[in-house]
C-alpha cells in the first residue's frame, strides 16, 4: 500500500484545525447531558465525565498523532491498523469508520438539527429536516471542493462564537441553581460505579472527532506539522468548551427539566433567554449543527477511496472526479445515512456508534506499541508525550467503559462487536472473490 496520497495537498492547518472542532462540537454536547442525568444526578461526577472524556480524548490525539505523522496517508484507522497490524483488522477499523464511525455521526447531527429546528418551527418534521440537509451536503462536498472547505472553515467560526455567546449569558443571568463543583458524599463512590461508565459512552460520543484529521491526512500540505498541530490544538479548545457549556446547562437549569430530554440546550435556553430568546438559541444550535454534519459527510467518504484504492472488488470507491473528491464513496455512503435516518432511533445510533468506536480506537492507539516494537527506527517527526503512559491511560479508561457497557448495555455491545467481526469476515470474503477472478 503506497504512502502518498493520491491527490494534490491542498488543506491547510486552519481547514485541518476547523474540521477537529467542527466534527467534536455538535451533536453530543447538546444532547448527552439529558442522557447522563437519568444515572447521575450530582453536578460533581457530571463535570468530571467531561474532564475524564477530554483527558483520554487527548491522550488518543496524542497516540494518534504520532501514527498520522510517520505515516500520512488517508484513510485514519483504515490504513494505520492495515500498515500496523494486519490487513483485515485495517478493514474491519475501515468499515466501522466509513459506516458507524461517520455515516451515524452525520446523521445523529442531522436528526439532532431537526430536533432543534422542530423545537422553534414545529410545522416542520425532524426526521425530514435531517434527510433534506443529509442530501445537501452530500452534494455540496461530492461536487465542489472549493465551497466544500470554505463553507466548513467559516462555519465552524460562527459554530464557536454561539457556543461563546450561550457560555457568557449563561453565568450572567441572575437566578442560577445552587450547584457545586466540589465532590460532596457519595461522589467518589458514584464514579466508580457502572452507571458512571456507561455515561461516560455517550461522552465519548460528544468528543468523537479528536482524530479527523487523520482521514484525510494525505490532503493535509505540511502533515508532519499540522497533522499533530490541528489534532492537539483542537481537542483542547473543545474540551474548555465542553466543560464550560455543561456547567451553565447545569447552573441555569433544574436537573428534573433535562433528565432523559434530547434537545438540553433549547431547554437551558429558555432559562437563559426567555422563550423568544430560546428560539434564536434552538434555530442558533440548528445552525452550528450544520457545521457538524457538514465535516462528518466531507471526513467519510475519503476511508472508503483508501480502502477502494487498495481492493479490486471495492475499486469504484476510489474512482474521483476532475477535483479528486471520490464521487462514487459519497454516493455509498449517502445510501447508509438514508437507512440509518428511516430505520434507527436517536438513542440506539450512539450507542452502536460509541461502543464501536471504543473497539476501533483502542485497537490502533495499541498499535503505537507495535509500530514502536516493530520499526524502532522509522522517522517519527512527533513522538507522543508521556510515552508509554499516555496510550496506556487511553487503554485503561476504554476498557473499563467497555467492561461496565458490556454488564448495563448487553445488546447494543454484542451489536458493536458484531459488527467489527462481520467487517473482518468481509474482508476475507472480499480476498477469496478477488482470487476467484483472477483464477
Amino acid at each position: 500500500m503506497s504512502e502518498s496520497p493520491s491527490h494534490n495537498r491542498h488543506v491547510s492547518l486552519w481547514t485541518a484545525s476547523s474540521f477537529v472542532v467542527a466534527s467534536m462540537i455538535g451533536t453530543g454536547v447538546f444532547t448527552s447531558l439529558g442522557f447522563q442525568l437519568n444515572d447521575i444526578k450530582s453536578v460533581f461526577p457530571l463535570m468530571m465525565l467531561w474532564i475524564i472524556g477530554g483527558i483520554v480524548a487527548l491522550c488518543g490525539a496524542l497516540s494518534y498523532s504520532e501514527l498520522g505523522a510517520a505515516l500520512p496517508r488517508s484513510g485514519g484507522e483504515y490504513h494505520l491498523l492495515s500498515r500496523i497490524i494486519h490487513p483485515a483488522i485495517g478493514f474491519a477499523g475501515g468499515f466501522v469508520s466509513a459506516t458507524v464511525g461517520f455515516s451515524a455521526p452525520a446523521v445523529l447531527a442531522a436528526m439532532a438539527l431537526g430536533k432543534y429546528f422542530t423545537a422553534v418551527f414545529p410545522v416542520f418534521n425532524p426526521i425530514w429536516v435531517a434527510f433534506i440537509m443529509i442530501l445537501f451536503f452530500h452534494l455540496l462536498h461530492a461536487f465542489s471542493l472549493k465551497w466544500g472547505t470554505f463553507f466548513q472553515g467559516w462555519s465552524t467560526a460562527v459554530k464557536v462564537g454561539l457556543i461563546f455567546i450561550f457560555i457568557c449569558a449563561g453565568f450572567m443571568i441572575a437566578s442560577g441553581q445552587n450547584i457545586t463543583v466540589f465532590p460532596k458524599p457519595g461522589d467518589m463512590k458514584l464514579m466508580m460505579s457502572s452507571g458512571f461508565a456507561v455515561s461516560l459512552v455517550w461522552v465519548y460520543y460528544a468528543y468523537t472527532g479528536w482524530n479527523s484529521t487523520v482521514y484525510f491526512a494525505g490532503e493535509v500540505k505540511n502533515p508532519q506539522k499540522d497533522l499533530p498541530g490541528s489534532l492537539l490544538m483542537g481537542t483542547f479548545f473543545v474540551m474548555v468548551l465542553y466543560v464550560l457549556i455543561n456547567y451553565v446547562f447545569l447552573y441555569t437549569t433544574p436537573i428534573a427539566e433535562m433528565a432523559g430530554q434530547v434537545e438540553v440546550g433549547y431547554i437551558s435556553g429558555l432559562k437563559v433567554f426567555g422563550e423568544t430568546g430560546a428560539g434564536l438559541i434552538g434555530l442558533g444550535i440548528s445552525i452550528l449543527l450544520l457545521s457538524t454534519v457538514s465535516s462528518y459527510v466531507f471526513i467519510g467518504p475519503r476511508i472508503m477511496e483508501t480502502m477502494g484504492e487498495d481492493h479490486r472488488y471495492i475499486s469504484l470507491l476510489a474512482k474521483q472526479n476532475k477535483q479528486g473528491i471520490p464521487v462514487y464513496a459519497f454516493i455509498l455512503q449517502l445510501v447508509i445515512c438514508l437507512l440509518f435516518i428511516f430505520t434507527s432511533s436517536f438513542e440506539q445510533v450512539l450507542m452502536y456508534t460509541g461502543i464501536a468506536l471504543i473497539i476501533t480506537n483502542s485497537a490502533t492507539v495499541a498499535s503505537v506499541f507495535v509500530l514502536r516494537k516493530r520499526e524502532p527506527d522509522l522517522p517519527r517527526p512527533y513522538k507522543v508525550w508521556g510515552y508509554p503512559w499516555t496510550p496506556t491511560f487511553f487503554l485503561l479508561v476504554n476498557f473499563w467503559i467497555l467492561f461496565y457497557t458490556f454488564i448495563e448495555q448487553t445488546f447494543e455491545s454484542i451489536v458493536g462487536v458484531s459488527l467489527f467481526l462481520a467487517s473482518i469476515a468481509l474482508y476475507y470474503l472480499g480476498k477469496k472473490f478477488e482470487n476467484n477472478r483472477s483464477i
